[in-house]
């Protein structure tokens, strides 16, 4: 009688283990990570479960236990990136897209200096991911939603530059959809040359885009 009891709570904790990690010695975001790498390396299409176990070193069989599909892979994948640079748009512009939104008071020209800012440190904090978001080229119904989701994102930036405008803070010679997608793609571009470990660190890049950035597009005073 005593046996079982005393064994109970170690026989929950096993179970709750198994949840979270899948089979021993891979967790959910191990077999995630060394996915990411291996979509970016050898191409999304390209890439077979059976590529996977064998980057795991697990029988093809087995790796159905950590995941139930590649496509569940990308789609984590791809909701890691677009999830954390919604959410810098989202602090800056308001919860709903084409909203301008009023963020602690801030002008719309502060707002989308920080919103410049933080999607390069989000860039550097998740390159892998953000890597393989940049290169969906709307191959599947999943691929065409991420791309969708990019969109609004854009367009959402378009607003806040065009506050911008609007306050006199940037010059109105350019259309705040193309600003919008020049400034992006300078962002973007970091993910085909930046390396962790080289010789320019995350803060000091993020300050580099931004400055060079608003030097730019700033309305003279």
């Amino acid at each position: 009688m005593s046996g079982p009891a005393r064994e109970h709570p170690r026989e929950g904790t096993a179970a709750a283990g198994t949840r979270s990690r899948g089979r021993p010695g891979y967790d959910q975001a191990t077999v995630l990570r060394r996915a990411i790498e291996l979509f970016n390396r050898q191409g999304y299409d390209g890439t077979s479960m059976g590529d996977l176990a064998r980057e795991l070193g697990v029988s093809k069989s087995a790796i159905y236990h950590h995941v139930p599909s590649k496509e569940h892979l990308l789609e984590q994948a791809l909701d890691e990136a677009l999830r954390e640079l919604s959410a810098v748009v989202d602090a800056a512009v308001g919860s709903e897209p084409g909203t301008a939104g009023i963020a602690s008071g801030r002008s719309a020209h502060h707002r989308l200096r920080t919103v410049i800012h933080r999607s390069v440190e989000v860039l550097v904090a998740h390159l892998p991911a953000v890597t393989l978001l940049l290169r969906v080229r709307g191959n599947s119904p999943l691929e065409l939603a991420a791309l969708q989701r990019r969109r609004e994102i854009d367009l959402r930036l378009a607003g806040l530059v065009r506050a911008a405008i609007d306050e006199g803070a940037l010059r109105d010679d350019l259309a705040p959809e193309l600003v919008s997608r020049l400034l992006f793609g300078m962002v973007n571009s970091v993910v085909e040359w930046f390396r962790p470990e080289g010789p320019v660190s995350g803060p000091a890049l993020a300050d580099a885009i931004t400055t060079m950035v608003f030097e730019g597009l700033d309305a003279e005073r």
